[in-house]
């Protein structure tokens, strides 16, 4: 793991690692793929494409196939169960990532090797540096970052697997290195009930709200959750910095010793400048209220995460939104070297030395719409794409997969030196789909951006969103859950009926011509759009907790899957519109 001396070389030198990696990128790649074949290629699964015993550069791309994890899957189920990992990699496998790509698929299990964590951790260390420097005096104080954890399970090989941020937080390089930057103790972060940890991290934030100058989280969705809670538990946080005694229900150990060690004393000045702060009507910019010092939001606001965007902006009242890294479980690919950009303009440059990357070319229609299926191009490697096109990225790692579709579909935005900058569209597998249909993640989001835009001057917000295809009526429709709320207050909006119809227009004349065509010709029935009342969607995202995804990595479905997310969704419904039944 990086010790604190590797950390601090990377701090110092990293801007000239940024500039030797930008401009060397077709060489990097290359030896990239070279060290892989030479550690690999001797494995079970990757000799049988060698017959020959030449695995070389041009014979990988020439024999070995691209996969899904459905195709390698056998192999790590072999290793999970107890057979050797020799018979997919070299490396010795330290334990396993969980990946669901979407929060309601179930859990893949991806070998991580302490090699493939090394490559994790310069690239965390190499983003922070690229933001820091964008911000001066963002490096003199601490951070206030809502972090949680799960519990491991452990496969009968004796492997653990777990969540990426559950593993990293219990390794020495954060205890001992990054730590100490943060403002919430490390014992809070482990604690298993997240409620207890939300609790115990944000009141050890205001306690230090003077020393914060960074708020975030992994994803844009916990920071939602975290103003919610905010919301419900800022009276008892008051009461608590007032009295210098934590509440009862903090009964995990962990939580409790570290409270001790920070709650140490009574201070009713600072819970009544917190006291009226909240108590203001209107929670417009709260977070840089309370924590005046914060320099940026730092989070991930790409993808099915844009949604969140324009709750981040109300409530952080203007300060930048900073999206810093693209990476999964299965590797790391890019930072973003330009924080300041929009949330919407931004693009990832990627890194060549931490796995080898491909592209299958993606093809548009006539509308701009993603082919379903890549192109007869042949996969394009790092140093060839083509800007404007847009991709599917395949990856190659130490860590045992090979020519792997992740399901990303990017579009090349621009370079930094030789090295391409992408930007987030979609996910391939996050579709709407009625028989005659299809609409992808990309069309929904554009349709649902344009349709908010009419709720806005009326002082609606529309803080997340869903959908799913209700194919148990004939013909089918898509359904649309939205929760709204009032700029500054959780009142749910008076809700005018024609409003929300020419919603549901909008979103319907910003699908394609052949949901056009369908809807027109009764094949497809008129979209649906249900209201639910506030805090239906954090229902939802306890139903996924309970599943065993992790707060910290939950991603809010684009498109449900699941019947019992649509009961949930359901349960809170307030409101139900439709777009004229004639409208095409």
């Amino acid at each position: 793991m990086a010790s604190e001396k590797e950390i601090k070389e990377i701090y110092e030198n990293g801007m000239n690692i940024l500039e030797d990696l930008t401009n060397n990128v077709q060489e990097i790649q290359e030896q990239v793929l070279e060290e892989i074949l030479k550690s690999n290629a001797g494995t079970e699964y990757l000799s049988r494409f060698f017959p020959n015993g030449e695995a070389d550069n041009q014979s990988f791309k020439t024999n070995v196939p691209i996969i899904t994890y459905e195709d390698i899957k056998p192999y790590i189920d072999r290793i999970a169960n107890g057979e050797t990992s020799s018979i997919l990699l070299a490396y010795r496998i330290i334990q396993f990532l969980l990946s669901t790509g979407t929060s309601g698929g179930q859990p893949k299990l991806i070998p991580m090797t302490a090699e493939s964590f090394e490559k994790r951790m310069s690239d965390l260390l190499l983003s922070d540096l690229v933001t820091r420097k964008c911000f001066s005096g963002s490096d003199e104080g601490k951070s206030l970052y809502l972090y949680f954890i799960k519990p491991e399970m452990e496969t009968p090989s004796g492997l653990k697997a777990s969540f990426f941020t559950t593993f990293y937080f219990k390794t020495e390089s954060f205890k001992n290195g990054l730590a100490k930057f943060f403002t919430s103790p490390i014992d809070t972060i482990l604690c298993l009930d997240n409620k207890q940890s939300m609790f115990c991290q944000l009141l050890t934030g205001l306690l230090q709200r003077d020393e914060v100058v960074r708020f975030g989280s992994t994803f844009a969705s916990v920071l939602a959750r975290t103003i919610k809670f905010l919301e419900d538990y800022w009276r008892e946080l008051c009461c608590n910095i007032r009295t210098g005694y934590i509440s009862d229900w903090i009964i995990d150990p962990g939580c409790k010793n570290a409270m001790s060690l920070i709650l140490t004393r009574p201070n009713p000045e600072l819970a009544d400048s917190i006291q009226q702060i909240c108590e203001d009507k209107s929670w417009e910019g709260i977070i840089v209220k309370l924590w005046p010092k914060i320099k940026y939001i730092h989070c991930i606001i790409t993808g099915s995460m844009s949604q969140y965007v324009s709750l981040l902006e109300f409530y952080g009242g203007g300060i930048p939104l900073v999206s810093p890294i693209y990476n999964s479980s299965e590797s790391s690919f890019g930072i973003n070297l330009k924080p300041l950009s929009k949330p919407f303009d931004v693009s990832y440059t990627f890194l060549p030395n931490t796995a080898y990357f491909e592209f299958l070319p993606v093809g548009k229609d006539g509308e701009g719409k993603t082919q379903e299926t890549w192109t007869d191009d042949e996969p394009v490697d790092l140093a060839n794409v083509k800007l404007g096109r847009y991709y599917e990225v395949v990856v190659t790692t130490l860590a045992g997969l090979y020519r792997y579709r992740v399901g990303d579909v990017l579009k090349v935005t621009g370079f930094r030196n030789k090295s391409p900058q992408f930007q987030f569209v979609e996910r391939r597998n996050v579709v709407l789909s009625i028989d005659v249909d299809k609409t992808t993640e990309e069309d929904l989001s554009k349709a649902i951006m344009k349709a908010k835009l009419i709720l806005e001057p009326l002082g609606i917000m529309l803080t997340t969103c869903s959908s799913y295809a209700d194919t148990s009526l004939t013909p089918g429709r898509y359904v649309l859950f939205w929760e709204l709320k009032m700029k500054g207050r959780n009142d749910l909006p008076k809700l005018d009926a024609k409003i929300m119809e020419q919603c549901c227009c909008i979103v319907e004349e910003s699908f394609d011509f052949t949901y056009k065509s369908h809807r027109k010709g009764g094949a497809i029935s008129a979209l649906e759009l249900r209201v639910v009342k506030h805090g239906t969607f954090d229902e939802l995202m306890d139903f996924y907790v309970s599943k065993g995804v992790s707060v910290a990595q939950y991603k809010p479905p684009s498109c449900l899957k699941s019947e019992e997310a649509v009961k949930i969704l359901n349960s809170g419904m307030v409101g139900k519109f439709f777009s004229p039944k004639t409208m095409f």
